[in-house]
């Protein structure tokens, strides 16, 4: 029987959400995983005030990494416990590195998943790139991924083609919103 996903809000992150963050971290690494999408890189920097201040950089027209984009990145919190369930990014622009991966990118810890969470934060990146004023958004998804491509398409999202990124074919699909 599938549950239902409980109610989350996505928060940006802080210094206090550094244990919680860590063991977030942990557990997808725990579980074979060694990238963790729509994490802005927390898989790959060690040390979370590091990638606090890059986070916040990238956040900000003013002192985002010229090779990057605007992007806010959040936690997924589930609103019974403030348990971290997930992380997404939601980048405003594209460059040419991103013209295949799209404008965000979400995962969900692996001892939360099939329980609605991953549709849950795609409707609220949905409901954020609206209130930036985008009119559409573009994800990508391994064709393998089946729960996220059910998310994605849960949210209205439409498959607009193939791409080949590291011998792994991949969708893209899009968000008219």
């Amino acid at each position: 029987m599938r549950m239902r996903c409980e109610k989350i809000r996505l928060v940006k992150p802080t210094r206090e959400l550094k244990k919680k963050a860590l063991e977030y971290r942990q557990e997808h690494f725990d579980f074979g995983e060694s990238v963790i999408n729509g994490s802005s890189l927390f898989d790959q920097i060690n040390l979370y005030d590091e990638w606090l201040g890059k986070v916040a950089a990238n956040a900000s027209v003013e002192t985002v990494d010229p090779d990057w984009v605007l992007t806010d990145t959040f936690f997924a919190l589930r609103a019974s416990d403030d348990k971290i369930v997930g992380i997404a990014d939601i980048r405003y622009q594209l460059n040419d590195f991103l013209k295949d991966f799209g404008n965000c990118g979400y995962s969900v810890r692996p001892s939360e998943r099939r329980k609605g969470y991953a549709g849950e934060i795609v409707r609220q990146l949905c409901c954020i790139a609206r209130e930036h004023g985008m009119e559409r958004l573009q994800l990508s998804v391994e064709k393998n991924n089946i729960a996220s491509i059910k998310a994605i398409e849960k949210n209205g999202g439409k498959y607009d083609r193939s791409f080949t990124f590291e011998n792994e074919e991949a969708y893209v699909y899009v968000i008219k919103l």
